[in-house]
């Protein structure tokens, strides 16, 4: 039986669990508010209203973003009043802290929150310098708490904790000659465990306070954070399940006193529409969203009232029901900096919790309007100037736009045919590459995005694509092998949601999508450079060292043979596009038609 079934069976029976104990649970209507003008009788003096409404402004996938992103990732769909849709420019810290700071003026309970990946796959001006400027963007934002995310681990959980406590890079040292301060807001980390003593590698949970108003904030990443770092990554660390963890430690805070409870979780769901400002609760709660966080939402705890979630880099705004059966609000920022969620939490001070019926939320356009938040733009400028000798250099020359979407996408071709190309310097038996889709961050837009003119690609944008500095390997597999890894790609743990490689160049076959599973994979349609693939014969194959290691679900691409480990993944790509485009000559875009799709 296939690991996911195993997992989601084990949640099935917690669920069982948490809803029979949540059915004990008793939901009574909101008493009336205090007369307005009521006074304490002791001393004549005004008291509070019972209810305070708290503004909640979150975000989540920012992957240090500082600029604005270039392409489809620096937009977003906006659907309007007569059914029409339209494209919205957004993105970039410098509109993103503007926007911030106007949502809070007039709000004196504001709380900011994030859902995890701040930092890692980031572009040059932030990966370059191991994301300490994203830090301190974040850190002139007033974020005020976020969740640690899968990428948080991509260079592994001391470098984690360095970047919430501060120093310098142990091998780079201090960039601008000044100690690295860290995170002014905690990074929270209840489902990652030390294997060794079993306890959270980071606070598990946080508690926000103004005068008598207390809300808690219990942070986790996705469960199957394993499956999509590389086993560097996480080496020494536990994470556990979701649901799970954030009721224990909501039992934790109610015990101390907090009754109001956002759980921030990196794991989300796919939303009906690409507009983030679609209907999710049409025609039902919850029902314009599918996905992991769903079934996560509905066993959570009703004693945390609202979700802010990430992961999937879409936008929404639900509500779905709770083991109870009360609506409890689910949000989603899509990702780079493009949206930041409002919500309104009405907190009740008779009872210290939240007034759920009276919560409220909506995504809101980072648009490129409004004024340049001058803090911003100056941290931006001096990041640049330090990475421009390198991030400016021309690399490469492109005809047109070479996009990363679409199931089999231009750009994550060329990099395949890219690493086809390495391999093939270092071991000319090299056959064939595949390039895991999460792998490609970005694609190289055609228009220039400085002064570099237009179809230069520059080491910044190469970098933007493709910043996880992987290793390109080599190994032999069967035929047979072959044919499953390509099977893995729609079954199993891709079974729900299917991850298609990208195929080098000679590598074709037809995936039928009207099928399930393994079937999917037309196997008599798998063909290397015009002839079937043998089963019995071996072939050398290159990936990158995230695939090498069996990394998002293919675990057959863990049991090759003959290993040669190679060079900078970033470093292929960048020797491809110098050796075969010149500004007489640029590349064409992959035609992106080795894999034909039967829907």
């Amino acid at each position: 039986m296939p690991a996911k079934s195993q997992q989601q069976q084990r949640r099935r029976r917690t669920y069982r669990l948490v809803a029979a104990a949540a059915g004990l649970a008793t939901a009574g209507a909101l008493a009336a508010a205090l007369p307005a003008g009521a006074h304490d009788s002791n001393h004549g003096k005004p008291l509070p209203s019972r209810y305070q409404d708290v503004q909640l402004l979150s975000f989540n996938d920012l992957h240090g973003n500082l600029e604005p992103p270039s392409g489809s990732s620096g937009r977003v769909t906006e659907l309007q009043a007569d059914g029409t849709t339209k494209t919205i420019d957004a993105g970039g810290v410098e509109y993103l802290a503007t926007h911030l700071r106007e949502a809070r003026k007039g709000n004196a309970y504001s709380v900011t929150a994030a859902g995890g990946d701040m930092v890692g796959a980031s572009p040059l001006i932030s990966g370059l310098f191991h994301d300490e400027p994203t830090i301190e963007a974040l850190n002139k934002l007033d974020l005020d708490v976020t969740s640690v995310g899968n990428h948080e681990f991509d260079e592994g959980a001391r470098e984690l904790g360095r970047l919430q406590n501060g120093g310098c890079h142990p091998i780079a040292g201090c960039y601008t000659g000044e100690e690295f301060e860290g995170a002014d807001f905690p990074y929270l980390a209840a489902n990652v465990l030390d294997e060794k003593t079993g306890k959270p590698i980071l606070k598990p949970y946080w508690v926000w306070k103004k005068k008598d108003v207390k809300v808690g904030f219990i942070g986790v990443t996705l469960e199957d954070t394993p499956g999509v770092v590389s086993a560097e990554g996480v080496k020494g660390l536990k994470f556990k399940d979701e649901v799970e963890t954030i009721n224990k430690y909501a039992r934790v805070l109610q015990k101390q006193g907090v009754k109001s409870i956002v759980a921030l979780i990196h794991e989300g769901g796919a939303p009906a529409s690409a507009s983030y400002n679609y209907d999710c609760d049409a025609p039902g709660a919850g029902d314009g969203i599918s996905g992991p966080i769903v079934d996560i939402a509905k066993n959570i705890s009703p004693s945390v009232d609202a979700l802010v979630t990430g992961h999937t880099h879409a936008a929404y705004v639900c509500t779905i029901d709770d083991p109870a059966g009360n609506p409890r609000m689910v949000t989603s920022a899509a990702s780079f900096g493009r949206l930041y969620t409002d919500t309104t939490l009405t907190y009740d001070r008779f009872t210290g919790d939240i007034a759920r019926t009276a919560v409220k939320s909506a995504n809101h356009v980072v648009t490129r309007t409004v004024a340049k938040a001058p803090d911003m733009t100056e941290l931006i400028g001096k990041w640049n100037t330090l990475a421009a000798p390198i991030g400016n250099r021309p690399v490469g020359y492109i005809s047109a736009d070479v996009p990363s979407t679409g199931t089999e996408s231009p750009m994550g071709d060329l990099i395949a045919d890219a690493q086809l190309a390495y391999g093939r310097s270092l071991d000319p038996g090299t056959d064939l590459a595949l390039m895991n889709p999460g792998g490609v961050r970005a694609g190289l837009t055609y228009a220039a995005k400085g002064t570099e003119g237009d179809g230069v690609v520059t080491y910044a944008e190469g970098f933007t694509v493709q910043p996880f500095s992987n290793t390109v390997n080599l190994q032999d597999f069967t035929g047979a092998q072959l044919i499953k890894v390509l099977q893995e790609q729609v079954s199993g743990t891709n079974a729900a949601s299917p991850k298609i490689l990208l195929p080098s160049a000679g590598l074709t076959y037809t995936l039928d999508l009207t099928k399930t599973g393994a079937d999917r994979i037309v196997v008599d349609s798998v063909r290397l450079n015009g002839a079937a693939v043998d089963p019995a014969a071996t072939y050398r194959v290159a990936t990158n060292s995230f695939l090498a290691g069996g990394g998002d679900g293919f675990t057959t691409l863990g049991q090759g043979t003959n290993d040669l480990v190679g060079g900078d993944d970033l470093a292929a790509l960048v020797a491809y596009l110098t050796a075969n485009s010149s500004a007489g000559s640029p590349i064409a875009p992959p035609a992106a038609n080795r894999i034909t799709i039967v829907r």
